[in-house]
């Protein structure tokens, strides 16, 4: 089946671009955002979260959650990372499934933000290229940033890298980088690592949304590529751009981040950061896919077993 793409209305907003081949739906509003609002498998339900209060409206003083997914820029302050994108959003098809979306250009921080959909003719892959250009007639520092609001109920699962027995005496060692980390955690003041959300294990950790529980947050320099989360035997998979050893990240280093509530979780990728030049424009890739009928896992093998396998 090829890509169709139509204008409609959802969920009180008038203008939304629909864009399916059969297999997978992806709806972006443009009557504020651009937000990817909903990604779905046909016949299954919308795996972002919707705060069903803030839909369908527009024009907003203030910057609203609403859902989905969207670009913001970091480092994360009160102005910049929080400015509306509460009005009209342009978008041009380049080719077959691949769509470029545009909002209002933020004079007043000296960017233009960009969403560039691409969705495979079959199956759930799509590819969202994420840029940030310089409008202004000054360098600026930031770093683009990807958030996919999740739907609650589920349990992400974070891959580790390969554990490395530790060398013993002095001379066993082959170098000294045999006892130095490869690993790196950012840890936020209000996370409770007692509370039994997070799970720290051999090969994954784990991190469960639940409704009773406030705000909990991790940060890595994440070198694994991919992170998934599991929500009613739907399986979300984010693969995201390498780590760079030799660039500096937000947050005291991090590429990856994920926040979660009593209404959701998050799953943030980013990009380093850069002095960028007016004029010039980054950009932050992550690719998506979905699976149905994915079994629960009650331990490790069974993430290697029903989860690993799919990515």
């Amino acid at each position: 089946m090829s890509i169709q793409t139509e204008n409609i209305f959802y969920k009180g907003w008038h203008n939304n671009l629909r864009l399916s081949n059969g297999d997978v739906e992806l709806i972006v509003t443009l009557d504020v955002g651009p937000r990817v609002i909903s990604y779905r498998l046909n016949n299954h339900k919308n795996v972002f979260k919707e705060f069903e209060e803030q839909l369908g409206k527009s024009g907003e003083k203030n910057w609203q959650m609403r859902g989905g997914h969207r670009l913001w820029v970091g480092p994360e302050d009160l102005t910049r990372t929080y400015a509306a994108d509460n009005t009209p959003v342009v978008y041009k098809e380049i080719k077959s499934g691949t769509i470029k979306f545009l909002p209002k250009p933020d004079i007043r921080y000296g960017i233009q933000k960009e969403l560039q959909i691409q969705l495979d003719t079959s199956g759930s892959k799509v590819s969202i290229i994420h840029r940030v250009k310089n409008i202004g007639k000054k360098i600026i520092e930031l770093a683009p940033w990807a958030s996919s609001v999740m739907a609650p109920g589920g349990i992400e699962i974070i891959p580790l890298p390969e554990k490395k027995p530790h060398p013993g005496p002095p001379e066993s060692a082959r170098s000294p980088k045999d006892y130095a980390p490869n690993q790196q955690l950012v840890i936020w003041p209000f996370t409770d690592f007692g509370d039994g959300r997070l799970k720290f294990n051999n090969k994954y950790i784990t991190l469960r949304q639940n409704k009773n529980l406030g705000p909990t947050k991790i940060g890595l320099a994440h070198r694994m590529g991919w992170i998934a989360y599991l929500n009613k035997n739907i399986l979300f998979v984010k693969r995201i751009e390498n780590y760079k050893s030799e660039k500096i990240y937000p947050d005291n280093g991090c590429n990856f981040e994920t926040f979660t509530n009593q209404a959701m979780l998050e799953i943030e990728s980013l990009g380093p950061l850069i002095k960028l030049a007016p004029g010039k424009t980054t950009e932050l890739i992550e690719q998506w896919e979905l699976f149905a009928n994915i079994k629960n896992f009650k331990n490790e093998m069974d993430i290697n077993k029903n989860i690993l396998v799919k990515i």
